[in-house]
């Protein structure tokens, strides 16, 4: 009897300490994720080596993985295929290359607020998985942004999704440029918290906001969807080929969308529909390599911002000669004179355009 009164005083003892254990470490969980201070549990955690802690530390003791005075990595192209060009070809090369280095562009805070301002309204959403522990799920949701940028939804208490955020707010939206293609285009990764709404000024400008993206979305009105809201917390942004990096959250917040964007996709149009002919003439005109030999087959206006035209360039598949290793299709930019403002100043600065380059085939 002794013996089994022992045995009961050591569960009890065990069964408290186990539970004192829980509580610290759900105290250290709620401590750290109030610091956004990502906490793994065994069951996600992998061994880490020694040197790779010492580089992580390294890193964050540094910030920036690459400062300005450091090179940054490029891509292994076997040497320098410059030295492979005969003397002309690396001219008209150089001289491509560095017109295209130093053509204005709208900055990446401006160019991030814009992608994500004027896309159609639909995005990957990365959560962490309630039903499957430690690995991610993706679902494509509705989104809108606020004035902000931050991106509004709204959700179905079964969508999966909804049940992964309420367990873990941290997440991610991709976002791709509205005509993305391929990898010449842009897109755009926001990592966050996302959380439920529950103010009733904020939903119902958070309705508003989200009618305006997706004026047929009927079902905002039913009893089980409900309001989040995404703040932003990081941000990655790849705009093509050589055009990458970060922004940060007040970089992203302070930035405003692009005006010219919000109907330069409809100039694009026209002018490819109607008027390719003008667009080949100004590439050739004003962008080094690009005239001559009939080079220019096709160029097709895929973007239209304040400071110029990004132009998909279709050239002579049977000439390797002009510009040596440029594939098939590929991406130029074409800036205007002078910064454009409202849409009027934009059919300027093309007539100009058109016209410099009309004078030049004509002399």
């Amino acid at each position: 009897m002794t013996f089994f009164r022992y045995f009961v005083a050591v569960l009890v003892i065990l069964a408290v300490l186990a539970s004192s254990v829980a509580q610290a470490w759900t105290n250290v969980a709620t401590f750290a994720w109030k610091g956004h201070v990502p906490v793994s549990t065994s069951s996600c955690a992998r061994p880490r080596s020694e040197a790779h802690r010492h580089s992580r530390a390294t890193v964050a003791a540094r910030g920036p993985l690459f400062s300005a005075s450091e090179k940054a990595p490029k891509h292994d192209v076997g040497g320098n295929p410059m030295d492979q060009l005969t003397p002309e070809q690396q001219e008209r090369v150089q001289a491509f290359m560095e017109y295209q280095q130093s053509v204005p562009r709208i900055g990446f805070p401006t160019d991030v607020r814009s992608l994500v301002q004027y896309n159609h309204g639909f995005a990957v959403m990365s959560t962490n998985s309630k039903s499957m522990p430690c690995y991610p799920g993706g679902s494509v949701v509705g989104f809108a942004p606020d004035e902000e940028g931050r991106p509004i939804f709204v959700f179905s208490g079964m969508s999966s999704h909804t049940v992964d955020i309420l367990a873990d707010p941290r997440c991610s939206v991709t976002i791709a440029d509205k005509n993305f293609k391929g990898a010449a285009d842009g897109r755009v990764n926001l990592m966050g918290t996302c959380n439920r709404l529950k103010d009733p000024e904020e939903i119902a400008k958070a309705k508003e906001i989200y009618l305006q993206k997706h004026p047929g979305a009927f079902w905002v009105e039913f009893g089980d969807f409900f309001w989040y809201r995404m703040e932003v917390e990081a941000i990655r942004f790849v705009g093509g080929f050589a055009r990458a990096g970060t922004v940060t959250p007040k970089e992203y917040k302070e930035a405003s969308p692009d005006p010219i964007m919000a109907f330069g996709q409809a100039i694009a149009q026209h002018m490819n529909e109607d008027h390719m002919s003008a667009t080949i003439a100004m590439v050739e005109h004003y962008i080094p390599g690009l005239s001559g030999d009939n080079y220019v087959k096709e160029a097709v206006i895929n973007r239209v911002d304040s400071l110029g035209m990004d132009v998909k360039i279709t050239r002579d598949k049977d000439n390797e000669d002009r510009l040596p290793g440029q594939p098939q299709q590929f991406k130029v930019r074409l800036p205007f004179p002078t910064p454009v403002t409202e849409r009027k100043d934009v059919k300027v600065a093309i007539m100009e355009m058109t016209n410099a380059a009309s004078e030049t085939q004509k002399s």
